[in-house]
C-alpha cells in the first residue's frame, strides 16, 4: 500500500507539520522559561501525530480507490484544515 499524495496534499500535510512544530516552539519556550519542563510536552505531540496525521495519510492512500476521485481528497482536506485550526487556536491561546 503506496500513499499517494499529490502536490496540494503534500502541501496541506507541511502546514500541518508547521503548525505542529511551532506548537510545540512555543510549548518548549514556556516550559523552560517557567522551569515547568515534562516529557508529557514531547509525548502530547507524538500522540498527536499518531492521532491526527496518521488518519490524514490513510486517506492519502485509499484514495487511488475513490471511483470519483474528489470525495476522499476532500475528506483529506478538511482534515488537514481542522488540524491547522487546532494549532492556531491554540498558538493564539499561548501568546
Amino acid at each position: 500500500m503506496t500513499t499517494l499524495l499529490t502536490g496540494w496534499m503534500l502541501y496541506s500535510l507541511w502546514i500541518v507539520f508547521g503548525f505542529m512544530a511551532l506548537d510545540f516552539l512555543v510549548g518548549l519556550y514556556h516550559a523552560l522559561r517557567t522551569k515547568d519542563f515534562t516529557p508529557s510536552l514531547i509525548l502530547s505531540y507524538l500522540q498527536d501525530t499518531l492521532y491526527y496525521v496518521l488518519p490524514l495519510l490513510l486517506l492519502a492512500s485509499i484514495s487511488v480507490l475513490d471511483s470519483t476521485g474528489w470525495i476522499v481528497k476532500v475528506g483529506y482536506y478538511i482534515g488537514a484544515f481542522g488540524i491547522a485550526l487546532k494549532y492556531l487556536l491554540a498558538l493564539k491561546s499561548k501568546l
